[in-house]
């Protein structure tokens, strides 16, 4: 490796809007994240399944009289 055309890696904290902070190794100071893993809903099983704008119903409204035994 050349000599000082690499960035300084150290230890650095990440903080999180939710209060969490994370030690790490990083090129850069204190990062501040918007979310992690201890708020984000994926992670807490806190997820909800949205049907947005109806596309379920959409669907069922759209194929309410497709018979698939008639296409054989």
């Amino acid at each position: 490796m050349k000599k000082g055309i690499h960035p300084d890696f150290k230890q650095t904290s990440i903080s999180c809007a939710c209060g969490s902070t994370f030690e790490v190794g990083s090129t850069r100071d204190n990062v501040k994240v918007e979310i992690c893993s201890q708020c984000h809903p994926f992670f807490t099983g806190k997820q909800k399944l949205v049907d947005s704008a109806g596309r379920i119903d959409r669907f069922k409204k759209k194929y309410a009289g497709f018979d698939a035994k008639k296409l054989v």
